[in-house]
């Protein structure tokens, strides 16, 4: 009866044990930080141009947690075009199953039917991991083709439909999940780029406007089929709030706007925005703010003339300091290389990011009209953290805060994050002057 028992409690251990090692969220145990080619070079990024940006990844930003480099939207297209899209005469590049293929002449690596692989292995060489932007569902090309899905004996006409389909760019149509074929145009595209070495996607038109639940649990099984830890980022935003647990249960990210910009409108917006979505943040599954737009941006991007971001070093403060304590994904948008040393040192200020890796209990102490304030526990430790923020247009303010409302009493001793400097002994209250449109980020400790 005991050999009995205990065989039991190994078979359960180890089927524990698989659970936890198959747990997807795993994957991600703090935010993702990474660069993305958006709010440089739009749809026209180039291999050349993801190698540099690699490189210097490697070089300065690796030591400090980031790791990801992602290529986004519309890689196959060999002839696309900053400031919108070529939808006129796309060169598309799709294999003979219906999947696009890197554009050879932006991408030459990918000769020969090699995809992404190489440059997969050229990441991975430097210790960085690997992703690319993919639209959800079946190419247009490929349904009007009838090219077969794999493992099937059914074609991309099968699987489709027009509904719903992508209101601001028409490369594809929606899958139809119900359909023979449907889950399995999935897996073949996702065996495919397990092949590549992904490391992480990011499925754009799949959560905003329309929440497309079903395509959303698709691409989760076609992910965990492939036995590799592929992260899954959701886009647009805002993902509508009532499919909080559904996106929290299925991806690794999830976006809580719309693309975000270098304007401070859209940064004020976020007070409100991460207010709301804070209840969803867990380990593993992070609302995310969108990207970085910092450093220089616009080189042929969407949005504006190549320049440097048009935010004050004030507000780049307060976009790292709300992202930090919110524990918002980090995904920059400028190009790396031409980094200047004040971008380097909001990127890499190693108590800054402790805050992001090690807080927990991140939470809003209030939300006025000019004035906000976050507080979170630091790991293991009496102490908090406490990030202010003033929001008004004009004027240097103080911010004032009731230590008591954040878990202090008594004397405490406040260092400013930013600086690494001591400020002092404060007891009952702590009112730093903040600059507007600026913040604070404090470590407190009692």
């Amino acid at each position: 009866m005991k050999s009995v028992l205990l065989w039991a409690f190994v078979l359960l251990g180890c089927s524990t044990f698989a659970q936890q090692k198959n747990d997807f969220h795993s994957w991600a145990p703090t935010p993702p930080m990474g660069w993305n080619s958006w709010d440089c070079y739009g749809p026209t990024v180039t291999e050349a141009e993801v190698k540099a940006n690699a490189d210097y990844m490697a070089s300065h930003l690796k030591s400090s947690g980031w790791q990801y480099i992602i290529v986004d939207i519309r890689w196959y297209v060999a002839n696309d075009k900053s400031h919108g899209y070529n939808e006129t005469n796309p060169d598309y590049n799709i294999d003979a199953y219906g999947r696009f293929q890197p554009a050879v002449n932006r991408f030459p690596s990918a000769a020969n039917g090699q995809g992404f692989k190489p440059l997969a292995d050229y990441i991975h060489s430097k210790g960085l991991k690997f992703g690319i932007h993919i639209m959800r569902g079946v190419p247009v090309v490929a349904v009007n083709k009838k090219l077969p899905v794999k493992g099937t004996n059914v074609t991309a006409a099968d699987i489709y439909s027009k509904q719903d389909q992508c209101k601001w760019l028409h490369d594809m149509y929606t899958i139809v999940p119900d359909k023979t074929g449907a889950q399995e145009y999935y897996n073949s595209l996702f065996d495919m780029y397990a092949s590549w070495g992904l490391d992480f996607v990011k499925v754009d038109d799949l959560s905003a406007p329309i929440y497309f639940a079903e395509e959303i649990e698709m691409i989760r099984k076609a992910i965990t089929r492939t036995g590799r830890k592929i992260l899954l980022s959701t886009s647009p935003g805002e993902t509508p709030i009532a499919k909080g647990e559904h996106v929290q249960q299925h991806a690794n990210m999830w976006r809580t706007v719309d693309d975000f910009w270098d304007n401070w409108p859209h940064l004020k917006d976020h007070f409100e925005v991460f207010d709301r979505w804070n209840k969803w943040r867990t380990t593993g599954a992070w609302p995310d703010g969108d990207m970085l737009p910092l450093g220089h941006i616009g080189i042929r991007a969407e949005r504006g003339q190549p320049r440097m971001t048009s935010f004050t070093k004030d507000e780049q403060y307060t976009l790292m300091t709300l992202w930090t304590i919110f524990r918002s994904p980090l995904m920059f948008g400028g190009n790396l290389p031409d980094n200047d040393p004040f971008t380097l040192s909001l990127l890499t200020n190693k108590q800054v990011l402790q805050v992001l890796n090690n807080s927990s209990n991140n939470r809003p102490v209030f939300n006025d009209q000019d004035k906000a304030a976050w507080t979170a526990d630091v790991s293991g430790k009496s102490a908090k953290y406490l990030a202010v923020f003033n929001k008004a247009d004009k004027d240097a303010a103080a911010v004032n805060v009731d230590l008591t409302t954040i878990g202090i009493k008594g004397s405490c001793t406040i260092t400013d994050l930013w600086t690494g400097k001591v400020i002092g002994k404060f007891t009952g209250s702590f009112a730093p002057q903040i600059n507007p449109h600026g913040a604070g980020l404090y470590k407190v400790t009692p």
